[in-house]
């Protein structure tokens, strides 16, 4: 059989998983990048920060205009109850990279500039997703928020990802000048760049060159991770300008919030555009979600959800997503049944990249619910942690834990637990009594899950601890 009857007839049908698994995949198969890899989809994850689960037309938002990311959730299957393992940033992204809980992977909070301020350290235990995939043979690619670390080894290239242009940092305190702190953290490939133009514009930009600079025959995944709508809320004044004039009584407050958005819509549209335009939409999955809720001081909307961004209450971690792969995800399909997290991306873009996982995590695959085919139905159990420093964490760690219909909650470490029956109380109005069995039950598989993760570091200390922390 000739290589090329191979590829038409589906070349790890005919010889096997196994077979496949066992040959290089560097260029010596078929001469050349082997021909096995051209039917292994492309992948484009798309993240969003800060995206509140009521803040798309399709969500329900009536002032606001979000076609593109609208046209995504119909293109495929709309995952709800689908959650951010995280109510803030950098948890949520250790998560989709590891397949981790946040605190397995060493990340129970964000990881910022200043040590006594970061509550997060990548451990080097894990493994990320592009080195995964690049055992198949992809290449691997990063454009935006990284927020995992400013230095090695817990860098994009390090990581695993062959390009990267990223802002290293937590927050921009400007769209438009890309620093934190006086200090430039946007890189390319490493080294220190300074381009000019609104964030959201360069990561969309960055994007689609990538996109138009691969070619047909070796699949690329592009972990598109944008800072928007994060505060500043600093849309271009042009957009600004266009939401004012079309919605009569919006505050200022949320006008702005409202063009953030909507910029931010257009430049994934610009994205999807660029994968149509070089003919690769067929043959790519795209999955778009946001790491935590929206940010309700700064104007978000979070539907009818309780609280939001920082809160363990519905609003602050359950979130928009959906899952695209023409010919393989039913357009227009909705999943509504067992909650999935963040953590659950890793294992399913691995199988759909036909990956093997030989090391520990924590996520489940989602792919078999995705293609229409059956999935295990029994509930399992979900947590989720924040650690956080100032006066209303003290620098302690936060939780939720949820199985099924029942969720247990705290929003500080101060504050006693909640159990909510999430079907007849959607709201969390109505905690039910520590009496209960499910508040038992859920207690005390959160407390295993924090002492299997307790030996996990969270914290990289300089040499000199204490000269650090006492100003010395």
């Amino acid at each position: 059989m000739k290589p090329a009857e191979l590829t038409r007839r589906g070349f790890l049908g005919a010889l096997g998983k196994g077979l496949v698994a066992g040959m290089a995949l560097s260029g010596d198969v078929l001469g050349g990048q082997s021909e096995s890899l051209y039917r292994k989809p492309n992948i484009l994850m798309i993240l969003v920060d800060d995206l509140g689960f009521g803040d798309l037309a399709c969500q329900g938002a009536t002032d606001l205009k979000t076609p593109h990311m609208d046209a995504l959730m119909r293109a495929g299957m709309r995952m709800d109850p689908f959650y951010a393992n995280c109510p803030v940033c950098s948890p949520t992204r250790a998560a989709l990279l590891t397949g981790r809980y946040p605190d397995l992977a060493g990340v129970p909070g964000v990881i910022r500039t200043h040590q006594k301020d970061s509550w997060g350290y990548l451990s080097q235990h894990t493994v990320a997703l592009p080195k995964v995939l690049k055992n198949q043979g992809y290449h691997t690619a990063m454009v935006g928020k990284w927020h995992l670390g400013m230095e090695s080894p817990n860098t994009p290239m390090e990581q695993g990802f062959d390009f990267s242009q990223a802002f290293l940092g937590d927050m921009m305190d400007d769209y438009w000048t890309h620093r934190r702190h006086g200090f430039n953290y946007m890189v390319s490939n490493g080294q220190t760049i300074d381009p000019k133009g609104h964030a959201t514009d360069l990561f969309s930009q960055w994007s689609v060159e990538y996109i138009k600079s691969r070619g047909q025959q070796q699949p690329f995944f592009l972990y598109l991770a944008y800072n928007a709508p994060h505060t500043p809320i600093q849309p271009p004044q042009d957009w600004l300008d266009r939401v004012k004039a079309r919605e009569p009584g919006i505050t200022d407050k949320r006008a702005r919030l409202v063009a953030l958005i909507e910029h931010l819509d257009h430049g994934i549209g610009q994205v999807i555009r660029a994968l149509k335009d070089s003919g690769q939409s067929e043959n790519t999955l795209v999955v778009f979600t946001s790491d935590n809720g929206g940010q309700v001081n700064v104007g978000a909307n979070n539907g009818a959800l309780h609280g939001g961004k920082q809160d363990m209450w519905e609003g602050g971690i359950r979130v928009p997503c959906c899952a695209v792969w023409p010919g393989k995800i039913k357009p227009g399909s909705h999943h509504t049944g067992q909650v999935a997290v963040t953590m659950d991306l890793y294992p399913t873009l691995c199988a759909a990249a036909e990956a093997d996982i030989s090391h520990p995590i924590d996520g489940v695959n989602l792919l078999p619910l995705w293609l229409g085919r059956p999935q295990g139905s029994e509930d399992r159990f979900v947590f989720w942690v924040r650690r956080e420093g100032g006066p209303r964490y003290g620098g302690r760690a936060y939780y939720a834990a949820r199985k099924g219909q029942w969720k247990l909650l705290q929003n500080t470490p101060f504050e006693p637990m909640q159990l909510f029956d999430l079907n007849a109380d959607p709201g969390e109005q109505h905690p039910l009594p520590t009496t209960h069995k499910m508040y038992k039950e859920l207690y005390q598989a959160l407390q295993n899950h924090i002492n299997r993760a307790s030996g996990v570091p969270w914290g990289k200390y300089p040499v000199d601890v204490d000269r650090v922390y006492t100003g010395q």
